[in-house]
């Protein structure tokens, strides 16, 4: 499981997250929702070691992130994170950017990495696309590709940023779809998302962040359907 114990993180003189706490059990979907700059995204960077904190301790299964005898790369085998941005290598094919990690970081041989890349392709719905090159993929495409890239490490969590927010309408449901796919494999997650419907549907719990707290956690007919605080009630309004 993933434990956030108190954490603070500042950038200079600005406080990002103020005192975050949260659990999150192996095969649950967490969805975290708020407005821009409440620290969703920054809590994800924090849990993959990619930013550092400056108070509290975020453990996964056990180990602790943030201890100096900690092995990142090691820890982060099991930690796949996708961004906003997909950033492939142009000059790879799709296949050959799916491959790459298991191959240098996982030591994999080729045909080992091989396979394991075209069943995660498959299964993000880009088996005919393997010989083609970034560039001819669609927006939703590039971003599965991306999350098929994070997959193919064999992650135990995944953990998603945005990852529609820079999609056209049309192509948001293919990303969608891939991340209910996904929760329907039992996979943990925990997804900062806008899509307030997607919440409402596939996640086990939704927390609502404001100003680097979380104000509001609970199920999503609790959270989204039933909000308690003024806070939670008054994002809602804005975004529904």
């Amino acid at each position: 499981m993933i434990e956030i114990q108190d954490i603070h993180k500042s950038f200079g003189s600005l406080e990002v997250l103020k005192g975050v706490s949260l659990n999150v059990e192996k095969g649950e979907v967490v969805s975290v929702i708020g407005g821009s700059g409440s620290g969703k995204s920054t809590m994800l960077m924090c849990i993959n070691g990619l930013e550092k904190i400056q108070r509290g301790r975020i453990l996964v299964d056990g180990t602790d992130v943030h201890a100096r005898n900690t092995d990142l790369n090691k820890l982060r085998r099991k930690i796949g994170i996708v961004f906003q941005q997909w950033n492939a290598f142009p000059h790879l094919t799709v296949l050959e950017n799916v491959m790459l990690a298991p191959r240098k970081v996982l030591g994999r041989s080729r045909q080992d990495a091989e396979a394991v890349a075209v069943q995660r392709l498959t299964d993000v719905g880009l088996a005919e696309k393997l010989k083609v090159y970034p560039s001819k993929l669609s927006g939703g495409q590039q971003q599965r590709m991306a999350i098929a890239r994070a997959l193919a490490m064999e992650p135990d969590y995944m953990l998603f940023d945005e990852v529609t927010s820079a999609l056209d309408p049309q192509l948001v449901g293919e990303v969608l779809d891939t991340l209910r796919m996904l929760s329907s494999k039992g996979m943990t997650m925990i997804v900062v998302t806008h899509e307030i419907a997607f919440a409402r549907e596939v996640s086990d719990r939704v927390a609502f962040f404001h100003q680097g707290r979380i104000h509001e956690i609970g199920s999503p007919e609790h959270v989204i359907g039933n909000p308690q605080q003024p806070e939670t009630i008054a994002f809602l309004k804005s975004v529904l």
